[in-house]
C-alpha cells in the first residue's frame, strides 16, 4: 500500500493514501438508482406531453368559438351546417351538403383557403374547373377541400391513413339531444330539431332559448384507425333504424359492443367503413353529412355511433362525441367557454326515444337524456344543464 507523510502538531507520521474511485458495488448501486428515477420520470413526461396536447386541443376550440361569434357579428347568424349550393351536376355545386367550416375559415386565420373556395377554381393542370364554393365534398380533384387545417385537428389523435385525400376534423357541430330526422328539414319534423345547429337551416343566438352559457355548440370526434374502435368508427345495421329510435342504449350500445372487448365493435356488426368508401367519423371537414361533422348528446362521450338507413347516404343517426383524452372529451359552449366532460356524465334514460318521435316525450319536453341531453338542447327549458 502506498504511504504518505502527515505533519500534525510537530510530529510526523505515516498515513495510507486514500483512494478516490468508486467500487464496483457503489457503481452498480448508482446505476440502479438512476434507472429507478428514469422509470419514475418517463410516465410523468408522457403525462406532461398529453397535458400539453390536451391544452392545444382546448385552444383549437377557443379559436373556433371566437370564429363562431365573429361570424355571427358579421352576418347576424351562425354558419349553416349541411348547406351550400344546389343544382344539377355534382361538379357544378356542392349539393347543399357542405359543413359550416368553409364559411368560418376567414374568422380563424384561413383567409387564403377561403378565397380559393369562395371563387371559381381551375385545377393546375387546366381541367377540371369548379364554380365558387366548390363541388360536392366527394370530388377528390378539388384541391382546396384536400387541405388539412391544423386548427381542426386534435394533436392527441393520430393521423388516420385511410387512403382518402380530403382534410379531416376532430370537431363537430352539435345537433342537440335528438338524432331522428335530424337530416330532414321538413316542417313536419321541426319539433325534432333541438340543437343550436340544424341541418341546412340558418340559426341565431336568439334561437337558443336555454341560454348560450347552457348549450353545447360543438364537440370532439375521433378519426377511424381501421381497428373497429367504438370511439372512432360507426356501426351500420340495415333494417334496424327504427330500433335505434325506440331504444338507443339497447340498439346502439349494448347490441354493437363486443362484450369481451368493450372498446371495440362486435365482429358481427357492419361498420360504415366496411362499404369501402370514405364515410367514417371526421373524415371530411368540408362535408356536412352527420357522420363527418356533427355530434349529438344522447349517449355519453366515448360511446358508439350508429348510422341509420343507407350506408352511403346522409340519413343521420346517433353520432356520439369522443376523444383520445383520458376519460372524456372537450365541448365548446355557445358562449365561447371550453369544458371537459367526463364519460360518466348523467345521461338520464337512454332507453327512451328522443323528444318528438313516436313513443318518446312530446314536443317541447325536457330532454330524457339527463344533464348531457339538456346541455345539447337549445330550447328544452331544462334547469339541469350545468356540466
Amino acid at each position: 500500500m502506498s504511504k504518505r507523510f502527515i505533519k500534525w502538531n510537530g510530529f510526523v507520521r505515516l498515513s495510507p493514501a486514500r483512494s478516490h474511485g468508486f467500487t464496483l458495488v457503489e457503481l452498480l448501486v448508482v446505476i440502479a438508482i438512476i434507472g429507478v428515477l428514469v422509470g419514475l420520470l418517463l410516465p410523468a413526461v408522457q403525462a406532461a406531453r398529453e397535458a400539453a396536447r390536451r391544452m392545444s386541443c382546448s385552444n383549437n376550440f377557443k379559436q373556433l368559438g371566437l370564429a363562431l361569434h365573429n361570424y355571427h357579428s358579421a352576418y347576424r347568424q351562425l354558419p349553416r351546417q349541411s348547406g351550400g349550393t344546389t343544382g344539377p351536376g355534382a361538379s357544378n355545386n356542392n349539393k347543399g351538403r357542405q359543413s359550416a367550416f368553409p364559411g368560418m375559415l376567414p374568422f380563424f386565420e384561413q383567409q387564403a383557403l377561403w378565397e380559393a373556395i369562395s371563387n371559381p377554381w381551375t385545377h393546375p393542370s387546366g381541367s377540371p374547373s369548379f364554380q365558387a364554393m366548390g363541388p360536392a365534398h366527394w370530388i377528390n380533384s378539388y384541391t382546396p377541400f384536400n387541405t388539412q387545417v391544423a386548427a381542426l385537428r386534435c394533436p392527441s389523435d393520430p393521423n388516420a391513413n385511410n387512403g382518402q385525400p380530403q382534410g379531416r376534423t376532430n370537431y363537430g357541430f352539435c345537433l342537440g339531444d335528438s338524432f331522428w330526422n335530424i337530416n330532414n328539414t321538413t316542417t313536419a319534423n321541426r319539433d325534432q330539431q333541438r340543437g343550436v345547429f340544424e341541418n341546412n337551416k340558418a340559426t341565431k343566438f336568439r334561437d337558443c332559448l336555454d341560454g348560450t352559457a347552457n348549450t353545447i355548440a360543438m364537440g370532439e370526434m375521433v378519426l377511424s384507425q381501421g381497428a373497429r374502435e367504438v370511439i372512432g368508427d360507426a356501426a351500420y345495421r340495415a333494417n334496424t333504424n327504427n330500433a335505434y329510435r325506440n331504444n338507443p342504449k339497447a340498439n346502439c350500445k349494448d347490441a354493437v359492443i363486443d362484450s369481451a372487448r368493450p372498446q371495440f365493435y362486435d365482429v358481427s356488426i357492419n361498420l360504415m367503413a366496411d362499404a369501402g368508401n370514405e364515410r367514417t367519423r371526421g373524415n371530411n371537414w368540408v362535408g356536412g353529412d352527420q357522420i363527418f361533422t356533427s355530434v349529438v348528446t344522447v349517449l355519453a362521450p366515448n360511446s358508439p355511433s350508429c348510422h341509420r338507413g343507407s350506408n352511403s347516404n346522409d340519413e343521420g343517426g346517433i353520432v356520439s362525441m369522443a376523444s383520445r383524452h383520458q376519460g372524456g372529451c372537450h365541448v365548446l359552449i355557445l358562449d365561447g367557454a371550453v369544458k371537459f366532460v367526463t364519460d360518466s356524465i348523467d345521461t338520464g334514460d337512454t332507453n327512451s326515444p328522443p323528444v318528438g318521435v313516436t313513443g318518446g316525450p312530446p314536443a317541447g319536453s325536457e330532454s330524457p337524456y339527463g344533464v348531457w341531453g339538456a346541455a345539447g338542447s337549445a330550447r328544452g327549458k331544462e334547469t339541469k344543464t350545468e356540466l
